[in-house]
């Protein structure tokens, strides 16, 4: 039934493109959410949308550029690296030699959207007098917002070259670069990167690149954009992350589109922080405390499972100590149609601000999900020290005087220190070398 289903669903969606393609492309990253079928059928969107003809690319480059595409590119490929559900990509090069990736926007996008917006109003308006207990006008709200940034390649343009200044310290992530002079609102000319999609694991194994290495940059990139800098990028299917091998063996991180970022104020952030610093030291008060104050109300518990990806016996059990196994899986999926209408409740309550990060959080867990990778224990540690910098630095910023600041500093230090201690104690007791050592004692 599943997988007829879900066919039925990607058909829809190649038909309707544009708006429809987005929502399809989601739930092919909620691999720990929905059941498998719909998983396997609707990844082929992260990078097999439906794209334009060659002559449709052309005309835009023209229209944007003003030149005809063989006076700019020595060389055009045909078929698109890839195609999304605004826009695809080409490879290409310059007359200088130079090799690009060419992103060019649906010629159709512009008008549709405006339509697959209306009728996504009427359908929700549907529900809700169907369905009294569904609160949609949140997701046709959010759509509205950010549809029409997505569609301007120049605010694209703008937050990939902030990315990569506010990054750049990172050496194993690589923004590619973008060409000014040959990008507009729906032209967008960058460098040309090589690499595998995140959830390729074939390529990564014939590239001997590492599951749990990519994860955990993974989990320390967006650790610092969340907690530490406030600047999201929201749209991390795995279309848009590649993995590649550096010169060096390492893993490198490649981040492509650019188009919508989510960006936190420094109230939202200092809560969030305290949130999920509760969240990871199972402190139940401050879980209630964190979630009221971003809007949860009453529904803190469902809110605080929703940002964890968690069930909440595991949440009172502690997310560090317990492993989430297929059954705990089995129990998410399970209890999901119980509280949908609390879902789209909380959706409707909570502070705006943190749509894009829950939507954020379902794209990396499904990425974890296909890496297998979701247990590691690193993640918690990097999560951990950023939570408490975040959750210290605005105590300190609040201080009037130098006593207290420096009281807040010694704290934050002390508890960076215990994070690391603790860490280390749990990397030992889980090593092979405390494996053959308990061995070697057993058998005396």
């Amino acid at each position: 039934i599943h997988t007829e289903a879900s066919q039925k669903l990607l058909n829809l969606c190649r038909t309707n493109k544009g708006v429809f393609v987005k929502v399809g492309q989601h739930i092919g990253t909620l691999e720990y959410l929905v059941p498998s079928e719909y998983v396997a059928t609707m990844k082929t969107l992260h990078s097999q949308a439906p794209y334009s003809p060659l002559e449709d690319v052309y005309k835009v480059i023209r229209e944007e550029l003003r030149k005809e595409p063989t006076d700019i590119f020595s060389e055009f490929e045909s078929e698109p690296l890839g195609a999304a559900s605004l826009a695809q990509v080409h490879k290409a090069k310059l007359k200088d030699g130079r090799i690009v990736a060419v992103k060019v926007q649906h010629p159709y996008v512009q008008s549709s959207s405006k339509i697959d917006m209306k009728i996504l109003q009427v359908l929700v308006q549907l529900v809700s007098w169907t369905f009294p207990d569904f609160h949609f006008q949140w997701l046709v709200d959010e759509s509205n917002k950010n549809i029409p940034r997505e569609l301007n390649f120049s605010e694209e343009l703008d937050n990939t070259l902030k990315a990569k200044q506010m990054f750049q310290h990172l050496p194993w992530l690589k923004v590619p670069g973008v060409y000014n002079d040959l990008s507009t609102g729906r032209v967008l000319t960058m460098e040309y990167v090589e690499g595998g999609q995140v959830n390729d694991i074939d390529y990564m194994m014939s590239h001997n690149i590492d599951p749990f290495e990519v994860s955990d940059k993974l989990g320390e990139l967006y650790s610092e954009m969340i907690f530490k800098q406030g600047f999201i990028h929201s749209d991390p299917h795995p279309g848009n992350i590649l993995v590649a091998k550096s010169s060096s063996g390492q893993a490198d991180i490649i981040l492509l589109d650019h188009g919508l970022y989510a960006e936190l104020s420094e109230s939202v952030r200092a809560e969030y922080s305290g949130l999920w610093l509760s969240i990871l030291n199972k402190d139940m008060d401050s879980m209630k405390k964190h979630s009221e104050a971003l809007g949860a109300g009453s529904l803190y518990d469902l809110f605080v499972c929703m940002v964890s990806g968690r069930t909440w016996s595991s949440i009172k059990s502690g997310i560090t100590t317990t492993k989430q196994d297929s059954s705990e899986k089995e129990e998410f999926q399970r209890d999901i149609p119980k509280v949908l209408p609390y879902i789209f409740k909380t959706l409707a309550i909570v502070n705006r601000e943190l749509l894009l990060i829950l939507k954020t959080n379902d794209l990396l867990r499904g990425i974890e999900c296909t890496l297998q990778t979701q247990n590691r224990m690193s993640a918690y540690m990097v999560m951990s020290k950023f939570c408490v910098r975040s959750v210290y630095d605005n105590r300190i910023k609040l201080c009037t005087d130098r006593i207290s600041k420096l009281g807040n500093y010694i704290a934050q230090q002390w508890a960076l220190f215990k994070i690391s201690l603790y860490y280390t104690y749990l990397s030992i007791c889980t090593s092979s070398l405390n494996r053959k050592l308990m061995e070697i004692f057993s058998c005396l």
